[in-house]
């Protein structure tokens, strides 16, 4: 494939600068043992089990995907709220270069052309602005001619994970589905 969607992973592959997980919401400092995230889990059997690859040096994640029509909206173009899913995954994948996790407080999406399924897609996040706990980034979905179909602005306000899911990790310390490195980042 010679699109331009195929030059631009070929040349974001280069790019990169450490390898990151591909999938999920790991970060160096938090392990999630099952990923039941419906944008990327590969351990949901009903969600899109996006990819991504990183970018490190300027701070974007990208993923190469096409919609099935399990994903359509209006007649062979995808849903709304699934196009939404795609830029939010996106934008949020951008925090694992802060070795945070970072949730979507509020976000702003244009939508452009309609996004086609079936066809060769490329969603690219890009970190913004970064102060404090307040993380600024934007995304795009692109078509194969890298004509902009659908583009987003969100702010994600990072978390202590073990403060906030604290009901849901098990009581005996070791068997949950979240596991923490003993090397953890200081608190901002």
């Amino acid at each position: 494939m010679t699109s331009k969607i195929a030059n631009d992973k070929s040349s974001m592959v280069q790019a990169r600068t450490r390898s990151m997980p591909k999938a999920g919401h790991d970060t160096r400092h938090l392990k999630i043992r099952k990923n039941h995230c419906f944008g990327c889990g590969k351990d949901n059997p009903d969600g899109m089990r996006l990819k991504f690859s990183f970018d490190e040096n300027n701070r974007r994640t990208w993923c190469c995907f096409r919609l099935s029509r399990r994903y359509q909206g209006p007649p062979g173009h995808a849903h709304g709220g699934i196009i939404a899913t795609i830029l939010d995954e996106a934008m949020g994948k951008v925090n694992k270069f802060r070795s945070v996790v970072a949730l979507t407080k509020n976000m702003e999406i244009e939508y452009l052309k309609p996004v086609p399924l079936g066809k060769p897609l490329l969603v690219e996040g890009i970190e913004r602005i970064v102060r404090g706990r307040k993380h600024i980034n934007v995304a795009e979905i692109r078509d194969e001619q890298g004509t902009t179909l659908a583009r987003s602005k969100g702010i994600f306000i990072a978390i202590d994970p073990e403060r906030m899911f604290a009901k849901y990790l098990p009581k005996n310390g070791g068997t949950g589905p979240l596991v923490y490195s003993a090397k953890r980042p200081a608190s901002s």
